[in-house]
């Protein structure tokens, strides 16, 4: 598994690349501001939300069809998806407007952008790839109906895997839409592996939330958690019909996210059909 845990706190690579970039960019600003220009504090801040307003704004944009059900969703941004390029452009423009009357200052001004870019993409390199983890082998496993489960059942067709728990808030928030394009979609099967909790539990969850699933598999003793690694909840697994790993999401997942990743599947197997 490729995520990155702190304790207890757990991070996708992109998320923590993002951070980690962000904090070094801040510093190496602070610098500048106490060695060349003291505006570099200030400038620092606007750039890093002119960054990250245009990089949210050009994705709600470039998916504008998923937002209009849910405009608020445009707010979400800890379920991810930025268009880098976007806030490039737009911390860019914030830059030359800052310092319009000395253009020295946003050549300095690129100092802590090109280090901090430097550093994220380090942990994208350090993070990149995903083990072809094969699905789980043995374990006792039942659905939700009583049923035997054996997950070498799940080869044969693109599968997304989610990882989850009643009490787990992200898991709770991205089930509904998770349950919708389960659904609506004939490109994978979803299967949600409920990690360490009872059928009742479960079943009243389910039913208090209005929510229909067709395949939920009681994974009691987290069995699923430890083969894939899995740091924490939710997380949500992209399986090609080998049966073999190919993505992992860590996280509350968007719609857009598990869309692209379904469509990623599709497009592997089309790849090695051919």
């Amino acid at each position: 598994m490729n995520a990155i845990a702190i304790g207890p706190l757990v991070f996708a690579p992109d998320r923590f690349a993002a951070i980690l970039a962000i904090a070094v960019f801040l510093i190496l600003s602070e610098i500048l501001a106490r060695k060349v220009d003291q505006r570099f504090s200030s400038w620092a801040w606007g750039a890093t939300l002119a960054f990250i307003f245009g990089a949210r704004a050009g994705h709600v944009i470039q998916h504008g069809e998923n937002f209009l059900a849910d405009p608020l969703r445009a707010l979400f941004i800890w379920q991810g998806g930025f268009m880098i390029g976007a806030g490039v452009a737009l911390a860019i423009a914030y830059t030359l407007i800052q310092f319009r009357s000395e253009l020295r200052l946003a050549l300095w001004a690129a100092l802590p952008a090109v280090i901090s870019a430097y550093a994220a993409f380090f942990i994208l390199q350090l993070t990149a790839g995903t083990p072809a983890t094969p699905l789980p082998s043995g374990g006792m496993f039942r659905t939700l109906a009583g049923e035997p489960f054996e997950p070498t059942m799940l080869e044969g067709q693109p599968t997304v895997i989610n990882l989850w728990a009643t009490w787990c808030p992200p898991c709770r928030r991205e089930m509904p839409m998770m349950a919708d394009v389960a659904a609506n979609t004939d490109d994978a099967r979803l299967v949600f592996v409920n990690q360490g909790e009872g059928a009742d539990v479960i079943q009243r969850f389910l039913t208090t939330e209005n929510l229909e699933l067709d395949h939920v598999v009681l994974d009691s003793l987290g069995e699923f958690g430890r083969h894939y690694e899995v740091p924490g909840l939710p997380a949500t697994f992209f399986i090609g019909s080998d049966g073999a790993l190919q993505s992992v999401h860590m996280g509350e997942i968007s719609h857009e996210g598990l869309l692209t990743g379904i469509q990623k599947l599709q497009d592997t197997g089309s790849d090695s059909g051919k």
